[in-house]
């Protein structure tokens, strides 16, 4: 298999690379293509001990902090290597996580002579990989220089299984150098084995400690740096596409836009002007975060400032499952305790959506009508706004303490590594 898979990757190039590189120029800032190829701005030391962590994007970055570290108070000796695949999640990674890592790259294109050439510079005792992000000969380059290899805070999406399984054959060639699978959940566990690893084991979602990040804001300082009134302040989370946005808008003009203050973050940055552009032909005016604006719309088109801006709000609204997407994570918002609307289709947080779903502290929405109903009533209800609140902070607090258990293990995995390369 991994000879065949080599074949196929050199006889796909002309279509894999230019779609590679097309897809990173639409994006504001260019990857370091040097690394892409596995040229890093460091060399090998000897004896010095290292992990690589590799998370794909801003999710990914965010989610692993708390394991990052975990890394660091146990093993304060090591570098820790952050990669991460898009320009997103490296500015995340600058923004949120610098003191979390000794060196931040970008992930090598899984081609063996790239990736052969990263390990070959970085050695680390262990590769640890974000979730589900497993490329073959990354994990066998990993094996031919010693590392003990993971998959931590993994899980396998609704949509993403179907196709897995038709290609098995290829996971199962690709689990024989994954040493440990860690995941989520029971049903990403029996996925895993479906797949052909033997022996996953369930720790948790370390995103629920993930959700501690932003806790400290100010709500008071965020309601006047964001030139905030006394109405209440609706935060909407993660949309996805010009439906999604449209389909929110048309709930909150129906419940009435000079009734409250709206703050707007897409999930993507990049469709910021598209959405400030909807929202001026719907409201006749739009604020944006970068000019410095401030109004009763306000479109968040900046890194990192969510997490503590979601202190502000009296109702949340994450999008991603207003259409079929899979949903959005919803952890944050429920972390500092606010209720929570979200589409129907969660496939992707199912076990985090239906947690928060049967604890009464989140609600699905199917259409405009249905979300505007429920914010109106939500307005007008500070009761039940505290109740599902309340229940939020509950359901973050009994879900803590995955991260600590993703610790322990990557400090297994570094032991084994050492004591294999140890004399004798």
């Amino acid at each position: 298999m991994f000879l065949l898979y080599n074949i196929l990757l050199t006889l796909l190039a002309p279509l894999w690379a230019p779609y590679v590189y097309l897809k990173a120029r639409r994006r504001k800032e260019q990857p370091n293509w040097a690394e892409r190829q596995g040229k890093f701005p460091f060399a090998y030391v000897k004896g010095k001990h290292r992990i690589w962590v590799h998370a794909v994007s801003v999710g990914e970055v965010v989610a692993a902090m708390p394991i990052l570290r975990e890394i660091r108070k146990r093993l304060p000796s090591h570098e820790i290597v952050l990669s991460v695949t898009t320009s997103s999640g490296h500015q995340t990674a600058r923004d949120k996580a610098s003191d979390l890592y000794d060196h931040l790259i970008y992930f090598p294109i899984d081609v063996a002579r790239f990736q052969l050439a990263a390990l070959q510079t970085v050695r680390p005792d262990a590769v640890v990989v974000m979730e589900t992000e497993l490329w073959m000969n990354f994990l066998w380059a990993a094996k031919v220089m010693g590392a003990r290899t993971m998959l931590v805070n993994g899980r396998i999406s609704d949509r993403a299984y179907p196709t897995s399984l038709k290609v098995k054959f290829y996971y199962k060639a690709l689990f024989r150098d994954l040493d440990r699978c860690l995941v989520q959940t029971d049903l990403d566990a029996e996925r895993m084995q479906a797949l052909g690893f033997a022996t996953p084991e369930v720790l948790g979602n370390c995103k629920f400690d993930q959700a501690i990040e932003g806790l400290d804001a100010d709500p008071a300082e965020w309601r006047l740096a964001l030139g905030l009134s006394d109405k209440p302040v609706i935060v909407v989370g993660s949309t996805r596409g010009r439906e999604e946005e449209d389909l929110v808008l048309d709930a909150l003009g129906k419940v009435g836009f000079d009734k409250v203050s709206v703050v707007f973050a897409p999930r993507h940055i990049e469709r910021a002007g598209e959405l400030a552009a909807a929202v001026k032909q719907r409201t006749g005016g739009v604020a944006l975060r970068s000019a410095g604006e401030t109004g009763p719309v306000l479109v968040l088109d900046t890194y990192g400032e969510l997490a503590k801006i979601y202190s502000v709000a009296d109702i949340v609204i994450i999008g991603g499952g207003f259409e079929n997407l899979g949903g959005q994570n919803i952890i944050q918002p429920l972390a500092h305790g606010k209720p929570v609307l979200h589409g129907p289709h969660m496939q992707n947080f199912r076990d985090v959506s239906e947690q928060a779903l049967r604890a009464g502290a989140s609600l699905a929405c199917s259409t405009s009508d249905d979300l505007a109903t429920e914010i109106s009533s939500l307005i007008n209800d500070r009761a039940r706004r505290e109740k599902m609140g309340a229940a939020a902070k509950m359901l973050i607090s009994d879900n803590a303490g995955a991260s600590v258990r993703y610790g322990d293990a990557i400090v297994e995995e570094v032991a084994k590594a050492k004591s294999r390369k140890s004399p004798g």
